[in-house]
């Protein structure tokens, strides 16, 4: 640590904060007049390395520093070792430091290469819209704001100097920074282009400019009927929830749409775009004034969230699942209703819609066909839909299908939560048909580590898992699924040469919206590729939707339990529904017996890789299975380890 920060935190812990007086005449001329603390609200941005920080989750810090950095400032260099050593100073004591990067000129990937070369390990927030510097009246780089979080007030506003540490030190003890401003001059000024325009912000239309995102993006929930707590019928009903669209827009928590908008482009994209987050944020803040024109909203009033999805309308085939009584309290056991299958000839369905009979119990659905033994089918059986909180239909790409052999049973696995009353779910399937067999088979197959294990408290526990695709294919849609501790999640393509591309990051999973991610061009996997899933759970006390932060937990179907899960449809480049390759989907599937358990990527599983009861398991038969005495277990000996409890038909797709 630096000379002058050692010092500044002894003499701030030993002096008891006695003052200003205390820093010496230097601290004293650069003090500023006292200032009103200013408040900060509640944002969320992703930092440099694709995660999100959401500032109030931080609200159990002691204190929290933010320091504004740029990439080709030479304060922004000094700046950040002087946060650095702070951060290692505090770090012990549970304070928090981010640096926040607001430059319009600097992008994520050149972020993170500056943080690498200058050997900068605090997370920098990516503030690409400038909502938060905006509100925080930043200037320059260097600038240093030392926060309480039991107030969400500024008790510091200077450089990265002496009075950083006693202003940390005053937080810490609930008194009052001896120096609370100090000026600022130093430092490459920031650009912050919307200012000039504040002015005009009282200007924008409701009419022209925020009612239209509006029904773009928020009605289609926001209506009578549907999933949204309120409906969007008028400019009074917007204006008395201005404050809580804010805030709701600031931490993205609104629209449900996670995706990082600078990985893939996919069709189904409902987030705001950054023109729309600063209209809607610049509008509220000015008052959200109604302004002429005539008001689009006003023409929902009177309409009704639709039974169907809009885009399919009514299906071709409607499936009853039976009622379920879920009490009012208590774990209630999966349900595993078989129903007689309407398809009496082989079908392939162009897309699904399952309608959650009460969506407040129903955690999801998940589907598979139950074959004949006396009639072989002719074609690949699997799955029949699947929802989750927050899910779309399902639609299958152009020229493909969902196939379902006839006869049979079709098999629903319902899981219901409890909600504190008793209440009757009848949930409903419906079936869109195509009338001619599609010329190529949509296939589904999940990434999943079977021996997850969380360590209680755990805050960012990672997991990674694979699948190596043996043959060609083309992804159409991506789907990850955890519990209430999934908190981060990323899918990569890394190619036989080592070659890595990123196919989809949510810097903020939300269990409560869940949904499929199809790319707006299907995208091609090339022969030996791992498709690889990293997923970050937060088993930890400050995780608010955490079940048992005490609990070391391990793969689970109840809610209270996790999963490592990562759906994948494609279809196979050299298959049709005329020449059916059921061996890549076999030799697919059977990849991930190693892509479960190899953490590093070798192709092998290493005993330091086995973990949770899965793994333990196979470690205590691991110099059985280790057939070549080579310290690890490839395929062959893997095959060997799997208990007979979870072979399945690898000729079949799971969980459309």
């Amino acid at each position: 640590m630096k000379p002058i920060l050692t010092a500044a935190i002894l003499a701030a812990s030993a002096m008891g904060l006695a003052g200003a007086a205390s820093l010496g005449p230097h601290a004293q001329a650069a003090m500023s007049a006292a200032q009103a603390p200013l408040r900060v609200d509640d944002f969320q941005l992703t930092d440099h390395t694709r995660t999100a920080q959401r500032l109030y989750y931080y609200g159990y810090a002691p204190a929290i520093v933010l320091m504004t950095q740029s990439n080709e400032g030479a304060v922004s260099r000094a700046s950040a070792a002087e946060i650095e050593a702070l951060a290692a100073a505090y770090k012990a004591r549970g304070v928090i430091f981010f640096m926040v990067n607001s430059n319009l000129a600097d992008g994520r990937d050149a972020t993170a290469a500056w943080a690498a070369t200058h050997g900068v390990t605090t997370p920098i927030l990516m503030d690409e819209q400038q909502l938060v510097g905006e509100a925080l009246g930043v200037k320059r780089e260097g600038e240093v704001f030392v926060l309480d979080p039991k107030t969400w007030t500024v008790a510091y506003h200077g450089p990265a100097d002496a009075h950083v540490a006693p202003a940390i030190e005053a937080v810490m003890a609930g008194k009052p920074a001896p120096v609370g401003q100090v000026s600022l001059t130093a430092g490459q000024a920031i650009a912050f282009p919307e200012r000039a325009r504040e002015a005009g912000f009282a200007n924008i239309s409701y009419s022209k400019d925020v009612a239209p995102i509006l029904e773009t993006k928020c009605v289609s929930c926001h209506i009578k009927g549907g999933i949204g707590p309120f409906a969007m019928t008028g400019y009074d009903v917007v204006k008395g929830f201005s404050p809580m669209i804010r805030e709701t827009v600031r931490t993205h928590r609104m629209p449900p749409y996670f995706a990082d908008p600078h990985i893939g482009a996919f069709k189904n994209d409902q987030g705001l775009t950054a023109e729309q987050t600063k209209t809607l944020v610049h509008w509220i803040e000015a008052g959200s004034p109604r302004g002429a024109g005539p008001d689009p909203l006003l023409a929902y009033a009177d309409k009704t969230a639709p039974e169907w999805p809009t885009e399919l309308g009514k299906p071709d085939v409607v499936v009853d699942i039976p009622a379920f009584k879920v009490p009012a309290s208590g774990l209630v056991e999966y349900q595993n209703p078989l129903i007689d299958n309407p398809f009496k000839q082989d079908t392939w369905l162009k897309a699904v819609a399952i309608k959650p009979g009460d969506r407040r119990v129903l955690h999801h659905v998940v589907s598979n066909t139950v074959g004949d033994p006396a009639h072989p089918a002719d074609i690949p059986g699997g799955s029949v839909g699947s929802y989750t909180p927050g899910a779309q239909p399902q639609i299958m790409a152009d020229g493909s299908g969902a196939p379902v052999p006839a006869g049979g049973k079709l098999h629903f696995q319902m899981h219901y939560t409890t909600m504190g009353t008793e209440t009757v779910d009848k949930t409903q399937v419906g079936f869109y048909v195509l009338k001619t067999p599609p010329q190529y088979i949509k296939r589904s197959a999940v990434i999943g580590d079977f021996a997850l294990y969380i360590p209680a408290g755990a805050q960012a526990h990672k997991e990674v898992a694979y699948l190596t695709f043996p043959a060609d294919a083309y992804l159409y849609t991506l789907y990850p699924h955890a519990h209430y501790r999934g908190s981060h999640v990323e899918l990569k393509a890394v190619t036989p040469d080592g070659k890595q591309t990123m196919l989809l990051s949510l810097p903020k999973y939300d269990f409560n919206w869940q949904r499929d991610y199809d790319p707006v061009k299907p995208i091609l996997v090339k022969a030996g590729t791992k498709l690889v899933a990293t997923w970050v759970y937060d088993n930890s006390v400050h995780n608010a939707a955490n079940p048992d932060p005490k609990r070391n937990v391990t793969w689970g179907e109840q809610t209270p339990d996790e999963m490592m899960y990562f759906r994948l449809n494609y279809r196979w480049v050299d298959e049709t529904t005329s020449h059916v390759r059921n061996d890549l989907q076999a030799k697919l599937m059977e990849s991930g017996l190693i892509g479960g358990l190899d953490a590093n990527l070798d192709g092998v599983i290493e005993p330091d890789e086995l973990k949770g009861p899965m793994g333990a398991m196979i470690k205590a038969r691991f110099a059985e299975l280790d057939k070549d005495h080579d310290g690890t277990l490839d395929l062959t000996e893997m095959r060997a380890a799997m208990p007979r409890r979870m072979a399945r038909n690898r000729q079949e797709t799971p969980d459309l």
